[in-house]
């Protein structure tokens, strides 16, 4: 039995496409003019900064976790790649829910102090 792993590329191009994406969003949420946004908007870019945030941090810690010295094929590790990426973005949203660490909720206060919102 054998097993086809020709679209694990595509698994692997996904996964970096998003990450590149998520990044450019927040980039591009951040720079834009948040003076005119609800507070409810201004609250989600927020959360999405800490989640970015703790992403990054979870990231960090895991290059800190030697790797395995597993003999596997090349299409393999993009493919566990792949799934601990989407694992780590999901660890990181599930991280920020609720209260999470604190950080959204300070910089909402403080941006609605900068754009006099309060």
């Amino acid at each position: 039995m054998s097993l086809d792993l020709s679209a694990i590329n595509s698994y692997s191009n996904y996964s970096t496409d998003t990450a590149s994406d998520s990044t450019n969003k927040l980039e591009e949420t951040l720079k834009s003019d948040l003076s005119t946004a609800t507070e409810e908007e201004l609250m989600d870019v927020c959360k999405d900064f800490e989640a970015y945030f703790v992403e990054q941090m979870f990231k960090a810690m895991q290059k800190m976790v030697p790797e395995s010295k597993d003999n596997v094929s090349a299409s393999t590790r993009q493919l566990q790649d792949y799934y601990k990426e989407q694992m780590t973005q999901s660890f990181a949203e599930q991280a920020t829910e609720g209260g999470g660490l604190g950080i959204a909720q300070m910089l909402y206060e403080q941006m609605k102090h900068n754009y006099n919102m309060e």
